[in-house]
């Protein structure tokens, strides 16, 4: 067992290693015994590890139950059935998830120092001994607490804390059919709802019991800062920006404190260098054992960088460092936080009816989708929250919405969309199934004690408050708070009138009264309240159930007229099956046995998935009655690979037509939508563009695809090609290329459009696409369609199709898959100590492009992100043949490059045919030799430029593939397809 050596010098320090946990029926000692006594010597029984060092977000404990699972004590929950034989807390009673929590640091303090004990989050409450001493913590999962623990140190400065935290008061019981969340008991504590169950997740049998969060502990000198805020205000068209910032100030001396109070602003530069942009001193008296409340003189800015979402500009962060001098000791307390300007304003939308959101002034249009854990038994870490995040933004998407039922999310997860541009919609602890419907009806008054919900919401707005990207706080999911909460809410959040908004319109700081004069006084006062998911501009705006559908559609549906009616959808789902190595990683062998395809009396399919499928929450690609199978049009798959690759194609198709049809009516029906889901907190089957185990599926790139800042698009109700510009600037001479494919390879229908023009914030449509009206239409076929600026040929948007004549089918693709097109792939590696990049060139080399033509000069712009490379930054290749452009190319990244390299390599595979290399995919192995029989030997999670893609003959594209490596582990990459489903390594 480790200790944390917490130095005495000032500033927080994690206790994030060391931690032993105990059943406490176990453990037939007090609290005073094992902080005095008799504390553990180990992981010996019943003692056993209770947190992996390194894969935590810091001073974060798992929950009882994912400890359990750690220690093999029980079965991994989300693999196979294996949850139905964990016991739930409903039979074992609260007692036997009730566990000791027990570590140990040294800290030794000097002169006038203190020490608090801070804990970020506990389900659901807690005692606290500290060297024998006791402390009794109040219930509430989304609160924070913090001791003074300053007279309970050792003398010698070896400490000893033990933590017995208590389960939520109403677990509830699970009914037979289950339910979205269970029997609701839940919904009288305030704590997180799916835990029950809900219709895309089982049981978490110990109800996320646990020290779920950060511990830390802290020293300070007599003066401590709490809760600083943050808030800038923008003026003169954005160039004119001021800085509010207020925080308390606690003095804890018994003598009054002559304070320095500073403030700090800096930007970092290239290379890691900062700049001071502002530095500023304030002399303040604190009198005696009091808090006080002090308001820094505003801060002046004149054309600042501002922060922007995903998609519209960059994600500028400056660091604000506050810290507190006092006569006669020094430093005494810190605090530092990245903070972006900008300006969220939000309202109902005329035209649409819809929540229309505007961000430093321009309207943008949410594409996003809602999010409920990272994972369902809260082994959070800063590392996968990254990985999350970055997912998000891979896939072009600007909004998440942090659901009722699951978490007030961290700050971990609001720093990384403060990093990558994605506004979050946070919502309070509320869900209509639990609070107020369901079987059985559930409690419509919300918890039972609702001064602890408001105490929970309040410290959650403080904890959470300084972050650009949170946008809005909404009451609850499908359902309004009780009345007095909602009131508080309303009161506690209302907008500072600088933030008012009437059409977009805000109030001048100039106007405003003295009192009125800063913002950073309100407990939030820059982000709009609203009181439910489908209230004030979302579905239908007052609380009916206008959300939703949930199921697979027919693609072409989504760009009807008749699809939606309402302005902003906040919850629409589909269908999301993972490849097939998560289902073999994830499952017994009874678990790999597809669907039954039922043919019924009315011409539908109805699939019947096994148990295992069910259990894990199948959502089936049909709906009979309404929605023929999207599967079987590609033939009835004969096994779970087959299966999987062929869910694979209906996803992208999915996903890609959902965002194309409300982005195809922006700003004149919609204003935004949000998918239901993202992800799934646990080994899933519905509703996910990437797995528990972070492997992505189509419906990723579908996404990523359709989610363009601008883009080019297949109107799949008119057949109209449009042209999607979602920026704040004109899109000028740029042309639209339409190339038709057919199974042998040859393009019997082939049109460019030059000269074209798009304005700022619309979609126009260009022209039509008429190949099926053609005399003699191919019944499957591939269209190609290229968004490109005419003076460079560079692409900005790419789009690829396979489509079948109406009333067809897809079963012409079968036999397709004999077809053996040859592929090269010229890549480079790039390592840096574990991190991996590899840049590679995927040629279809089945034909050589006429230099003359278009698929031969277009050159590929990539956008810049988080250590991205912009393959397109350089000058571009316009003549010259093929060896001479691809070498061009590989030169060019190799400037841009400093790190280490293995060199150019080049792989071929070989084939015969001429022809569509079709959605091809890539994926990441250990190339161990070690490995058992059916183990899983990928390496994820892994960040793709593109995957899923399909190359017409002739194309050349540009793949970008970063990952890290475990210690000790060779990678190799592989590269499957529609014509090489046997798999190739090609690195």
């Amino acid at each position: 067992m480790g200790t944390v050596t917490v130095t005495a010098e000032i500033g927080k320090t994690k206790l994030d290693s060391g931690w032993l946990a105990a059943r406490s029926t176990e453990v037939q000692l007090t609290g005073t015994q094992l902080t005095t006594t008799h504390p553990p010597a180990g992981p010996t029984a019943p003692w056993m590890d209770a947190v992996v060092p390194g894969t935590v977000i810091g001073g974060l404990i798992d929950s009882v139950l994912a400890t359990l699972v750690k220690n093999k004590v029980v079965p991994d929950p989300f693999y196979g059935l294996e949850n139905e034989t964990i016991i739930d807390i409903a039979d074992s009673g609260r007692e036997y998830y009730t566990f000791w929590f027990f570590t140990t640091f040294h800290c030794k303090l000097s002169g006038t120092q203190h020490l608090d004990l801070n804990f970020r989050g506990i389900n659901y409450s807690a005692e606290v001994y500290l060297n024998g001493h006791k402390t009794i913590l109040p219930k509430g999962m989304f609160r924070r607490h913090s001791l003074n623990v300053t007279d309970t140190l050792h003398p010698d400065g070896q400490n000893l804390l033990a933590v017995l935290v208590h389960p939520p008061d109403h677990p509830g019981t699970i009914p037979p059919d289950g339910g979205q969340g269970g029997d609701h008991e839940i919904g009288k504590d305030v704590t997180t709802q799916y835990v029950e169950g809900w219709d895309w997740i089982a049981p978490i049998r110990d109800r996320n019991t646990g020290i779920w969060d950060e511990v830390s502990i802290s020293v300070t000198g007599p003066v401590k800062i709490i809760d600083p805020h943050l808030v800038s205000s923008l003026f003169d068209n954005y160039k004119r920006v001021y800085l509010h910032a207020t925080t308390e100030l606690e003095n804890r001396s018994a003598l009054a404190a002559e304070c320095s109070l500073n403030i700090q602003v800096t930007m970092e530069l290239e290379g890691g260098v900062c700049l001071v942009e502002h530095l500023q001193t304030q002399k303040l008296l604190i009198p005696a054992r009091a808090c006080v409340q002090y308001t820094f003189p505003q801060i002046f800015f004149y054309k600042p960088n501002l922060w922007w979402p995903n998609g519209m500009g960059k994600q500028s962060l400056y660091n604000i460092n506050i810290s507190v001098d006092v006569k006669g000791y020094g430093e005494s307390d810190l605090w530092s936080h990245l903070f972006g300007f900008r300006k969220i304003e939000s309202h109902i939308d005329k035209a649409t009816g819809g929540r229309l959101f505007k961000v430093n002034g321009q309207p943008i249009f949410i594409r996003g989708g809602n999010w409920i854990v990272s994972d369902g038994l809260l082994r959070l870490s800063k590392k996968r929250y990254k990985t999350d995040i970055k997912f998000h933004a891979d896939m072009n998407l600007n909004m998440i919405r942090c659901w009722g039922g699951g978490l007030a999310e961290r700050p971990e997860f609001y720093h990384y969309c403060d990093i990558y541009g994605l506004l979050v919609w946070q919502e309070f602890w509320i869900t209509g199934d639990v609070d107020g419907r369901g079987v059985p009806v559930s409690n419509p008054d919300g918890p039972l004690d609702h001064d602890l919900f408001m105490l929970c919401a309040r410290d959650t707005v403080k904890l959470l408050r300084n972050h650009s990207s949170l946008a809005l706080w909404v009451g609850g999911n499908e359902q309004v708070p009780p009345e007095d909460i909602n009131k508080a809410l309303k009161d506690d959040l209302k907008l500072h009138p600088f933030f008012y908004n009437s059409n977009g319109i805000g109030k001048s700081m100039e106007d405003l009264s003295l009192p009125d004069k800063d913002p950073s006084q309100y407990l939030d006062g820059t982000r709009v309240y609203i009181q439910g998911s489908m209230w004030d501009g979302f579905a239908d705006g007052k609380g009916n159930f206008t959300d939703g559908p949930y199921e697979i559609q027919y693609p072409e549906d989504f760009f009807k007229d008749s699809f939606y009616k309402y302005g902003f959808n906040p919850e629409v789902g589909s269908v999301g099956m993972p490849v097939a190595a998560t289902i073999k990683a994830t499952m017994p062998l009874e678990g790999w046995q597809i669907p039954l395809f039922k043919k019924l009396p009315n011409g539908y399919i109805e699939e019947v998935p096994n148990p295992i499928w069910d259990y894990h929450k199948y959502i089936p690609y049909s709906k009979p009655g309404k929605v023929h199978d999207q599967i079987e049009p590609y033939g009835i798959p004969k096994d779970l690979n087959d299966f999987c690759l062929k869910a694979q194609l209906v996803n992208y198709i999915q996903y890609r037509a959902l965002l194309e049809g409300w982005t195809s009516r922006m700003w004149t029906k919609y204003t935004g939508v949000l998918i239901w889901k993202n992800q799934n907190p646990w080994t899933g089957l519905r509703g996910q563009f990437y797995d528990h185990l972070l492997d992505q599926t189509a419906g990723f790139y579908g996404c990523r695809s359709a989610a363009e800042p601008i883009h080019v698009q297949l109107n799949l109700a008119t057949y109209f090609i449009e042209a999607v510009n979602t920026m704040s600037e004109e899109l000028s001479d740029v042309a639209i290329e339409v190339s038709v494919w057919d199974l042998e390879g040859s393009c019997p229908y082939y049109k460019v459009i030059e000269k074209l023009s798009v304005p700022p914030k619309k979609v126009v449509p260009i022209v039509e696409m008429k190949y099926p009206k053609s005399k003699n239409p191919k019944p499957v076929y591939f269209l190609l369609l290229k968004l490109y600026h005419m003076s460079d040929y560079r692409i900005i948007s790419r789009n690829f199709y396979w489509l079948h004549l109406p009333g067809g089918d897809y079963k012409l693709l079968e036999p397709y898959r004999k077809k053996k097109i040859p592929i090269k792939i010229k890549s480079m590696v790039f390592i840096t100590g574990s991190t991996y990049e590899v840049e590679m060139h995927v040629h279809n080399a089945s034909k050589k492009p006429d230099s003359k033509s278009l698929t031969y000069k277009n050159n590929f712009t990539t956008r810049r992100g988080d250590g991205d490379f912009d393959m397109a930054s350089t000058e571009t290749v316009h003549t010259g043949n093929e060896e001479k452009h691809e070498a061009g190319l590989f030169s060019r990244i190799c400037r841009r490059f400093t790190k280490d390299t293995d060199g150019l390599k080049v792989t071929e595979l070989n084939g015969v045919d001429t022809g569509i290399a079709f959605f091809l995919h890539f994926s990441v192995h250990s190339s161990s030799i070690d490995h058992k029989v059916g183990e899983d030997t990928r390496i994820l999670p892994v960040h793709y430029s593109d995957n899923y893609f399909s190359l017409v003959p002739g194309e050349v594209m540009p793949i970008k593939i970063s990952f890290e490596v475990p210690p000790g582990v060779n990678p190799r990459v592989t590269l499957h397809g529609w014509n090489h489903h046997v798999g190739h390594t090609v690195l």
